[in-house]
């Protein structure tokens, strides 16, 4: 049996989690493929709220393995503190159920102290990153310089960690003319960390195969969104992995072939974190609406930061980029019910640049800040559609908004949740 793909269509934070958590009772193994804890995904399971960071959301799902693919990079402090979180709270995160790939690369705190230098280096011209090493740890795999999965199985682990950190401490020192880390400290903490942590340690290239041929299934589960991807997305404001499609086959290790069906998960509007452009970005009363006060689990702040979303109208200029960039089979659209109540409602369905006007990307989304959205009105609706579970049930104007994202993208909407919960979903018609 195939792959299925589960990716974000924009800039993170589109509630791929709680996709994942949903057809995770059909798969036997749910994957992470990329990213690290900058990633947070929420579940919601009647009263129960799980916020995942590095553990696939499919843990939740009892039966279900879940596995960290090549791809990610792991600060195992952080995974320790998730594992044990989740075993309080019942669940089963024995190595049993839980796999960490031996090529992952492990996130040290001279990538966290990195990172913070880097970012207020930069000042103004920030990245906004969540300043938790991803970058650095990424940086150091590409430069061949990094700490695995696998190097915790080996005897002078602590001594590679070692070497590490100093080698940062250079350049904390000499370029940002920061105080050294304790190199030795580090390294007998990280060592510590191994020890509880080499059991998980597998092949997970392997394990993903083996599940394959015996026909079963698996569900890999993308963290942060199309726009974010190193090479497609609004660069330099992206992440240091790939969250595209792509990155599964390398992320994981398996080929093409193994894969059937992408999902692509995208709100019924536009958000974003931290800096770089955003075409249809809302500052005034109706960005707001959409945000939220903070007060509850499905307004606008993110899981792993906690900072406010920058919100704005649908762009179905960037969804079409993103079914291009995936492959994507099948929509999900969520948070379809923080809608409800805005008249008229707005969607972007061209862009204006030097002149002409685009309805896809002239030059990928490099050029957004020059770009001025040409926006299409669609009438809003009233009633309450948080108990919607059928087509039926949706008003005609709800039924509409969704019909033009599917004419505009060009793939079929698969469900659009109307609550955080899991029963909360519409399932439309093929």
């Amino acid at each position: 049996m195939p792959i299925t793909i589960i990716v974000g269509a924009q800039w993170g934070d589109e509630g791929k989690g709680r996709v994942t958590d949903l057809l995770a009772a059909e798969a036997d193994i749910v994957a992470r493929y990329s990213g690290g804890d900058n990633a947070g995904h929420t579940v919601t399971v009647g009263s129960e709220i799980f916020k995942l960071h590095l553990v696939p959301s499919g843990i939740v799902q009892p039966g279900t393995v879940g596995v960290m693919g090549a791809g990610m990079v792991i600060n195992p402090k952080k995974l320790l503190a998730e594992i044990d979180g989740l075993a309080e709270r019942g669940l089963d995160v024995s190595p049993d159920r839980l796999k960490l790939s031996a090529a992952a690369h492990l996130i040290l705190p001279s990538h966290l102290a990195l990172d913070g230098a880097s970012e207020e280096a930069l000042g103004a011209g920030a990245i906004g990153t969540t300043r938790r090493g991803i970058g650095p740890a990424y940086t150091d795999r590409a430069a061949r310089a990094g700490v695995r999965g696998g190097d915790m199985l080996a005897d002078d682990f602590a001594q590679r960690v070692y070497q590490a950190v100093e080698a940062k401490n250079r350049v904390l020192v000499e370029i940002y003319g920061r105080e050294p880390l304790d190199a030795e400290g580090i390294a007998d903490e990280y060592e510590g960390y191994a020890r509880r942590l080499r059991p998980y340690v597998a092949d997970v290239s392997r394990e993903v195969h083996q599940v394959l041929r015996a026909g079963g299934r698996v569900l890999a589960e993308g963290a942060q969104g199309t726009l974010l991807d190193v090479s497609h997305g609004t660069y330099p404001f992206v992440t240091s992995s790939s969250p595209i499609a792509g990155g599964v086959l390398t992320g994981l290790g398996v080929g093409p072939k193994e894969v059937d069906r992408v999902i692509g998960v995208t709100k019924a509007f536009q958000t974003r974190v931290g800096e770089g452009p955003m075409p249809t970005e809302l500052t005034g009363s109706v960005g707001q609406a959409l945000r939220g006060t903070g007060a509850n689990l499905w307004d606008e702040y993110g899981t792993t930061t906690g900072r406010p979303r920058r919100c704005g109208w649908l762009d179905l200029v960037l969804l079409r980029y993103a079914v291009r960039i995936n492959g994507l089979t099948d929509l999900v659209i969520t948070k379809l019910d923080v809608l409800t109540g805005l008249d008229p409602l707005r969607v972007c369905v061209a862009y204006r640049y030097q002149g002409q006007e685009w309805d896809d990307l002239p030059f990928g989304p490099n050029a957004l800040a020059e770009s001025e959205p040409v926006y299409a009105e669609l009438a809003g609706w009233t009633k309450d559609i948080t108990g919607a579970r059928e087509e039926a049930d949706l008003p005609p104007a709800a039924r509409g908004y969704l019909d033009l994202i599917e004419e505009r993208a060009g793939v079929p909407i698969f469900f659009a949740s109307v609550g955080p919960e899991r029963e909360q979903a519409v399932h439309l018609a093929p």
